[in-house]
């Protein structure tokens, strides 16, 4: 009995991964790259506020460490916090300022010589 369900389980795992997958549409692999730009931006400004809760919080210590005579190391130097702005799509990233280009008119049909 364990041997027969062995068998299957394994002909069952060898036909799932002879299965594949179709390939993404190009609709499908451009929502996905908006996806990971969202994502991207998205940890972009986690750092931001991160980086500006580390500043404030260091200058509380130091504040009151200076005020109550606490001996202190002196702080560390430190990238300056970027602010990453609003999130832009790639469309706009692409070509800041750029008014969209609108589609070629049709061409007039050609006079017939005769």
């Amino acid at each position: 009995m364990k041997k027969t369900l062995l068998v299957l389980s394994a002909l069952a795992l060898s036909f799932s991964a002879a299965a594949k997958l179709p390939a993404l549409s190009d609709e499908a692999k451009a929502k996905a790259a908006e996806a990971a730009a969202k994502t991207a931006h998205g940890n972009k400004v986690a750092d931001f506020q991160l980086c500006k809760s580390r500043e404030k919080v260091a200058a509380h210590y130091y504040k009151t460490a200076k005020s109550t005579g606490a001996k202190t190391n002196p702080p560390t130097a430190t990238p300056a916090c970027v602010d990453p702005g609003a999130y832009k799509p790639a469309e706009q990233v692409a070509a800041p300022g750029a008014a969209p280009v609108a589609p070629a008119a049709p061409a007039a049909p050609a006079a017939k010589k005769g």
